[in-house]
């Protein structure tokens, strides 16, 4: 897990270089290894793990997905998490939580923090999506990431 979200990360950093938000994503198949799709944020609508769910469900069957795991540094909000649960990938590991998005971002108008955690979005679905996050041992790296890209945007 923790060498995907450092992957997650480094694409957070590429995506910050091309003056996007510092968020990244992949996807795992099913043998917990493989990666299958790599994404950075693209903007405001087009977060990381929304752009790579779309791309999953274009190339993969929901029975084959819901043995994937999505790999993102924070918290995924609701539109992510919905995304993720109407594509049926069964998994999701992420970095950080909102919560401590929120703090590194504060009232940043270009990052309105929405405060509704994932679980609570999947808790509200009929699929039991398994859930792992925060993960403390990488949220030195992936905070630092963000307090570089906010402090200056």
């Amino acid at each position: 897990m923790l060498q995907h979200l450092r992957r997650a990360n480094q694409i957070a950093m590429r995506a910050r270089e091309f003056g996007h938000h510092p968020f990244g994503a992949l996807l795992v198949a099913p043998d917990r290894e493989t990666v299958l799709l790599e994404q950075g944020n693209v903007d405001t609508v087009n977060h990381a793990e929304a752009v790579l769910i779309r791309t999953a469900w274009l190339n993969f069957s929901p029975d084959y997905l819901w043995g994937c795991t999505l790999y993102t540094t924070a918290e995924p909000c609701a539109m992510c998490a919905g995304t993720q649960y109407w594509a049926n990938i069964g998994r999701l590991v992420y970095g950080i939580a909102e919560t401590r998005l929120l703090a590194l971002t504060g009232n940043h108008e270009a990052n309105p923090t929405l405060h509704l955690p994932c679980r609570e979005v999947f808790d509200r679905g009929q699929k039991p999506i398994q859930v792992w996050g925060p993960l403390p041992a990488v949220e030195a790296e992936i905070i630092e990431v963000h307090r570089e890209f906010w402090q200056f945007s």
